[in-house]
């Protein structure tokens, strides 16, 4: 048996988390900032940075406690490395760091996309690859074909806008704040879909690449073009209007991927999954294929994905040194 200590901190979450063999989730803390952040309409990098420093320590020692384990107990540190906020991913990989140098357990640096697909194996023990996952949040949205537990590839992505930035965008010019993906989602179920008509993009047959901007400024400027006329509008009618163009892209093209690689298994991933239309609307076209999901807790940022992602290359030897940096940008593939 193997437990992992794995430690997030990519965005606006302070997480630590204990995971027996990838699997059992013995504690899963999460320290989030989001009525911090909800005066400033979205994220500062500056004071995430400043929030991580405050509370990762208690955060970490709460999670070992939770789990009933001391540092000496654990076989592994797995960190989130990248991609994300700079000094963000600092704080945890800095923590991460004294961690292993003080106890002499190995250091691993997990990648966040890869970690939010690995939420799918805490949530269904029987799930193993391959299968095709989408993974979709505030700052990613990507379609993976899953090979094995540390082998992917990217089948389709965003070309700009990722859809839970869309998401927050248009919730935003909507006036109904942040976040903006459960703000939209509670909105639109008072409201019509088909109000509504937002050009979906399409880069055609066999290219699941997605574009939200074209969308995201439809909604702009209908409502430019409703205030300038002196009509009346409902906002749920935007709202639900707008989701469904963006559930019916996510959909198909996460669909259509699997087809195109002959996988008979799909999941979803990220913050977006939690979005209940998403959900809704791939479960009613997916015909015979095996659809997974997380619960909504590891849909946002955790450390218990990460724990788990770190499990899977810890058993590949994929261990790192002090050298080991915090990388803003960086693909799925490591590249």
């Amino acid at each position: 048996m193997a437990l992992i200590l794995g430690i997030e901190s990519s965005c606006d979450e302070t997480a630590a988390s204990v995971v027996r063999d990838g699997r059992e989730v013995l504690s899963n803390v999460i320290a989030s900032q989001i009525d911090i952040h909800k005066k400033f309409g979205g994220v500062v990098p500056e004071v995430a940075s400043r929030k991580h420093l405050e509370i990762i320590n208690t955060v970490i020692d709460q999670a070992l406690c939770e789990a009933e384990v001391s540092l000496e107990d654990i076989d592994a540190i797995a960190v989130t490395y990248a991609p994300g906020l700079v000094g963000a991913l600092l704080v945890g990989v800095s923590a991460a760091k004294a961690l292993s140098f003080a106890s002499g357990k190995p250091l691993i640096g997990v990648h966040h996309i890869r970690g939010h697909i690995c939420a799918n194996f805490i949530a269904h023990k029987e799930l193993e690859p391959p299968f095709v996952c989408l993974v979709a949040s505030g700052g990613h949205s990507h379609i993976i074909h899953v090979k094995d537990y540390t082998e992917f590839e990217i089948l389709g992505q965003t070309r700009d806008d990722a859809a839970g930035e869309a998401f927050d965008k248009v919730a935003r010019v909507l006036g109904l704040g942040y976040p903006g993906g459960p703000k939209i989602d509670k909105c639109a179920k008072d409201g019509n879909s088909d109000a509504y008509s937002f050009k979906k993009v399409s880069f055609g047959k066999d290219n699941f690449d997605f574009s939200f901007s074209g969308i995201k400024t439809g909604v702009i400027n209908l409502l430019h073009n409703l205030d300038q006329k002196g009509e009346s509008y409902k906002i749920e009618d935007i709202a639900a209007s707008f989701q469904k163009s963006v559930c019916d892209v996510l959909s198909d093209n996460l669909i259509a991927a699997a087809k195109k690689v002959g996988c008979n298994k799909i999941s979803i991933a990220g913050g977006v999954a939690a979005n209940s239309l998403l959900r809704q609307t791939i479960e009613k076209k997916k015909g015979k294929m095996d659809f997974y999901f997380p619960p909504l807790i590891l849909c946002t940022d955790n450390a218990a994905m990460i724990a788990c992602s770190g499990y899977y290359e810890y058993l590949k030897g994929n261990t790192k040194d002090m050298s080991l940096n915090a990388i803003p940008y960086l693909g799925i593939d490591l590249k």
